[in-house]
């Protein structure tokens, strides 16, 4: 009862009454804190094509501006992920795939999906799940890159990853229907066509049944499609009157390079794909091509330097490594290569360096235990038992690899 009194406020969006045990200031704390190491999780920054960002920062802010939360620090970035999708942290920390941009006809349906993420962020819909007890935060425990040095699947998330539980999480289906009607009332105040939501949601629908495995994988994951969605969005467009700004000419010139470098993600989506079966001549063949259609690219340099190191080349995959720092040095999984290689080669300074870096983003429970490794050979006691701690937090085979070695230390 007491939770209950105290706790009562009103949705900044809807005007109903809720359940608030979560105040704005520590609100907008969450976004702040999580929004970088959550969009270096899902990719990190976009940044062969800047223009883009501040396009999409643009068209952001203009819903932003007509929302019923105009006054929130919002954000829009574009990430590196061919996953589609999009997602929103607390305090309007708004994030795009290129994946998405690449579906997308025109301006409005890109308005569609930030005013729908607008929505989350302004309603408090995460912070409404965090309450609910969905979402558990338990400081590094439980985060880990992959159950061991070399993990094809990628970046493994725990139940410590707040912010990538924040963004990633399903929403309900009232959640959804909520920012689908706001959201539609924001691209409508903004000049925008209300019908582009509608076309957006009857394709998501359609994609959906055809069980696409990158749209599951990406949108429908969070966003879950239905037709009654449609049906809805059709009444209130068709309420509040379609016809509006499309802005097809300036959206196709704004996503050309994208479009243009298309073709080199393909190949090191294939080049993953590949290696992940365990075919590294493929795999290598395919990232070379992604590689020689644009050099400019750390992730592709990552992924040779991975299957590089698969193969036991460790020298030509620190030279890749050292490539991808050297384009995106504030990634902090080109580091974390960086420095697991480094110590494989025995450079056990370099290696320490790499490693404290990626753990400055985001700390990974494989990176304690080897700074853990790194600190026992220099013969730093009391540093490898602060870092095996930490990684002992984890689970699966590198908690307990940390605690046997903590065993070890303490005899």
């Amino acid at each position: 009862m007491f939770l209950a009194i105290a706790g009562c406020a009103v949705n900044p969006v809807t005007g109903k009454k809720q359940l608030s045990l979560i105040p704005e200031s520590q609100e907008l704390a969450l976004g702040a804190e999580n929004y970088t190491p959550t969009q270096q999780t899902q990719g990190g920054q976009f940044y062969l094509d800047p223009e883009l960002t501040v396009y999409v920062r643009e068209v952001g802010m203009k819903l932003a501006r007509v929302s019923d939360r105009p006054d929130l620090p919002y954000e829009f970035v574009v990430l590196n992920s061919s996953v589609p999708n999009a997602w929103a942290l607390p305090g309007g920390k708004i994030a795009i795939n290129r994946g998405l941009l690449v579906k997308f006809e025109d301006e409005a349906q890109l308005a569609a999906v930030m005013g729908h993420e607008i929505v989350h962020a302004a309603a408090r819909h995460s912070v409404q799940r965090m309450q609910q007890g969905m979402l558990i935060s338990a400081g590094v425990a439980g985060l880990g890159f992959a159950l061991s040095d070399n993990e094809w699947a990628g970046l493994i998330m725990g139940g410590a990853a707040v912010g990538a539980q924040l963004a990633l999480a399903q929403y309900s289906q009232g959640d959804e229907l909520e920012s689908d009607h706001y959201g539609i009332r924001y691209m409508k105040a903004a000049g925008y066509d209300p019908q582009a939501a509608v076309e957006l949601q009857e394709l998501f629908l359609e994609l959906s049944q055809g069980r696409q495995t990158s749209w599951l994988d990406g949108m429908f994951a969070t966003h879950p499609p239905s037709a009654r969605r449609v049906r809805e969005n059709q009444a209130l467009a068709s309420e509040l009157g379609t016809g509006g700004f499309r802005g097809r000419d300036i959206y196709q010139r704004r996503i050309a390079l994208l479009k243009e470098l298309q073709p080199a993600y393909d190949a090191h989506d294939k080049a993953m794909e590949l290696a992940s079966k365990g075919d590294m001549k493929a795999a290598l063949d395919s990232i070379n091509k992604a590689i020689e259609q644009e050099p400019r690219e750390a992730m592709f340099f990552a992924l040779r330097g991975r299957i590089y190191k698969e193969q036991k080349q460790t020298e030509k995959a620190q030279a890749d490594f050292d490539k991808a720092v050297s384009l995106y040095p504030e990634m902090f999984q080109y580091q974390l290569y960086n420095g697991l290689n480094s110590l494989a080669m025995n450079n056990l300074d370099k290696a320490r360096g790499h490693l404290e870096r990626a753990n400055q983003v985001v700390p990974t429970s494989i990176a304690y235990l080897r700074l853990g490794d790194i600190a026992s050979r220099q013969n730093r006691r009391n540093d490898a038992i602060g870092h095996y701690s930490k990684a002992a937090e984890a689970g699966g085979d590198v908690g307990e690899e940390a605690k046997r070695k903590l065993a070890d230390l303490s005899q």
